[in-house]
Order: structure tokens, then sequence, then C-alpha cells
């Protein structure tokens, strides 16, 4: 009874004193990351929801529900072994793989603003790009971390299988993940010490890959345009990005106040998912903005310090894939909500309304704390065993 209340209240862990300080940092620095989330995601859509829904409280609601699906898995991974967890990795990849490409069947997948990203299972909407990141994280550190020890056709076989990934997700459309998980296996393997021959003849496919999907889709050619001056077409594809401007811009230093963002009032698009950032910077200001960044430079110097202490190079290249994808994908969002970046469709980690994200950003962070752990046990086991050695 004791272990199941564990996994279902995520803040009572009396086991957690016992951690190491990285371990336990990871873990408290998620919970006020996903509490600030939380508080920030009900003002940005409390208007919309009771616009669209009838009931002001709609995403919240159904965000808690997400936020306790989440947090049971971050709680089992946490006290799960990583060889147990890496063990399920290819089995996760396969699975996601077939529910990418299950969205590009006519019928099966569901449309949103003209991109097929998502299945309905029964009353939920799931986007198997999103689910398939920690999995991806977790597949290509067990590949990069041992690849002096597999042979050529277990190395092709995998980097076929991320390049089918890679490219069921962009045909979606999806530029933007399809983009983010190329760079997360392209950093892992750099991470490796992967030859610079292979890491540059990647990232030369890569970007041709990029520039023939930009050249073939006009909508994404509109979107470079406009990133480079949104104001020219304000009213049309600049639109986000100019409204997003004129919330950001609109918080000043200090921010209008918690829920007086005037911006999320029916002008700016999508405020609590992709441009969640800019009620958050409209509402706590300059001041609000760097405390954000402070946490996020924590929590990816934290990853570090874990990925540093490891001692398996599996485990060093999950937690520095892990902090990729968690602080590499809030930079990416932010990047776009203030202009610095082209518009794309990524969420903000444990901040944006969505199920899918919601849980594999949590399952991310569970695996990360769970390689703190393993990295102070791996550490006392081999003092003992030097002890032993110089005691005989």
């Amino acid at each position: 009874m004791a272990s199941i209340v564990r996994f279902l209240l995520p803040f009572y862990d009396p086991s957690a004193q016992t951690w190491s300080f990285e371990a336990r940092a990871l873990r408290w620095l998620t919970f006020l990351w996903l509490s600030v989330g939380l508080v920030v995601m009900f003002s940005a859509s409390y208007v919309a929801a009771g616009a669209e829904r009838g009931d002001n409280l709609y995403f919240f609601k159904g965000q808690l529900v997400w936020i306790f699906l989440g947090l049971t898995c971050f709680n089992i991974l946490v006290h799960s072994s990583m060889r147990y967890a890496l063990g399920l990795a290819d089995w996760g990849i396969m699975i996601f793989l077939g529910l990418i490409l299950a969205t590009l069947i006519p019928g099966i997948g569901t449309t949103v603003n003209g991109a097929t990203r998502w299945l309905v299972i029964g009353p939920a909407a799931i986007q198997p790009s999103e689910m398939i990141k920690p999995f991806l994280v977790l597949q290509g550190a067990r590949v990069f971390g041992q690849w002096d020890r597999l042979s050529w056709t277990v190395r092709l076989t995998w980097l076929g299988i991320f390049m089918i990934i890679l490219g069921g997700i962009l045909v979606q459309p999806n530029l933007s993940t399809a983009a983010l998980c190329g760079i997360i296996i392209w950093l892992l393997a750099l991470a490796s010490g992967m030859p610079y021959r292979y890491l540059g003849t990647a990232a030369g496919a890569g970007v041709l890959v990029a520039v023939v999907s930009v050249s073939i889709k006009a909508y994404q050619r509109r979107r470079l345009t406009s990133f480079l001056n949104p104001w020219v077409d304000a009213q049309e594809d600049g639109y986000q990005l100019v409204q997003s401007l004129l919330a950001i811009g609109s918080g000043g230093f200090w921010g209008t106040g918690f829920g007086l963002s005037q911006q999320k009032l029916f002008y700016l698009p999508i405020q609590y998912t992709d441009f969640i950032f800019s009620v958050f910077a409209e509402e706590f200001g300059f001041v609000g903005c760097l405390l954000l960044f402070l946490m996020l430079a924590t929590y990816a110097t934290l990853a570090l310090r874990v990925a540093i202490r490891a001692y398996n190079p599996v485990h060093r290249l999950v937690a520095i894939g892990i902090m990729i994808l968690m602080v590499g994908q809030s930079l990416l969002n932010i990047g776009v909500a203030t202009g610095a970046l082209p518009t794309t469709g990524l969420p903000f980690p444990l901040f944006s309304y969505g199920g899918s994200s919601m849980i594999a950003s949590l399952v991310a962070a569970g695996l990360l704390v769970r390689v703190a752990r393993e990295n102070t046990s791996a550490e006392v086991l081999a003092l003992n065993q030097n002890v032993q050695l110089e005691d005989q």
C-alpha cells in the first residue's frame, strides 16, 4: 500500500531524502517547473476555454488529468532501474513509429490546421511524434553509447529506423518536430564521440532535406518570409508573430500581472499551446522571463552534472539527450515566440496544454532523475570495492 501511495502522490516520497543532491534538486525543480506551467496555462486558457467550450476551466481540468498520468509515469521511472527503461526503448520506438505511420493512413489520422499528427483513441487525442521523443533519446543513447560493440548490420538497421521516424514525422507534415528529433539524434552521436566525417555527412543530409521540404511546401516558405519581416503582412502570414511580439512588449519590466494579459483575449492565436510563453511574458514581464531563464539554466546545469558524473556511457548520453529535449525545446519555443526563429508548432515542455507533450516531458524528467540516482549508487559501490581490494 505504501508503494502505491508513493506512486500516486508524487510529492510524498520519504525515500527521496537518501538520494543524491542532483536527483533531489531535479525532482523539486521538475515540480516547480510543472507548477508554474500549470498556473500560466490556467491564465492563458481561461477565456478561450469559455468561448470555445462553454467552460472556462475545460482545458485546466483536462491538463490536471494529463499531469496525474504523467506524474505516475514519472514516479514509476524514478523508482525503476535504468536497465528496465532501456530495455523498453526499442519496443517504445517501434510502437510509436507504427502510430506515426498510422496517422498517414486516410481515415485514421486526424487533421488539425492542415497537419495530420493526431490519433483519436476514445475521448483522447494523442500525438505519437511527441510521445516518441523520450524513447528516441533512450534508443539513441543505447545505439551511440555502444557503437563500437555493435555490428554494422545493427548500426545500419537502427540508423534506418531513425530515418524512417524522421521521414514519417516530416510527411505529416511536421518539419519542426522532425528537425528537433534529428537534432537530438545528431547531438547524441556528437556526444558519443562519433567521427566527424559521419556527423558532417548526416548534418549535410539533414539540411538538404529541410531545404527540399521548404522548397516544395508553400506554407513553409511563407513562414520563413513572414519571420524575416512579419509587419509586411501583419494581418495574414505575420499575424501570429506580430501578436506575440505585442504581448511580450506589453509586459514591460514587471508585467501586467497574473491573469491580466490583453493579447490572450482573442488576439494572440493558440495562446495556451505554442505561444504560451507570450502570455507568460506579458503577465510577468522582463523579471519573470529572467527567472524562467534562470530555472532553465539551473535544470541544464544539473543535467550536465549528472552526465559528467555518469559512469555508464549510455546513461551519460541519456542525461545529455533529456537536457536537449527539455531545455532545448523550451528555448526553441521561446525563440519562435520572440521572433528569433521561424514560426513552428513546438510546445513548451510542462507549460503548453496537451496530453502527449505533458506525458512525454514528465517521462523524460523521470529518466533524468533516475540516472542521477543510479550515479550515486554506482559511486558508492565502486568505493566499497576499492576498500575491499586494499584490505586484501
